[in-house]
């Protein structure tokens, strides 16, 4: 979690430290590789949707602790 969020805040300081704590903790390459993409995507598509004013779907229950009225 620390990855992502250090990803999310400041993509340009997520760097050589980050990922050596995650092979520490025995994480593979291919597996960072998968979470930054995820990771990357998932930063996308929410700035996308918030951008573009995006509401959720009418059957989703906006949980104001996750999903705040902007």
């Amino acid at each position: 979690m620390n990855f992502a969020v250090a990803l999310t805040r400041d993509p340009g300081s997520s760097g050589a430290s980050e990922i050596e704590a995650l092979r520490e903790a025995g994480w593979t390459d291919a597996q960072i590789l998968t979470a930054t993409e995820v990771i990357g995507f998932f930063n996308y598509y929410v700035r996308m949707v918030e951008a573009l004013g995006v509401e959720p779907e009418p059957e989703m229950k906006r949980d104001p602790d996750v999903w705040p009225d902007p």
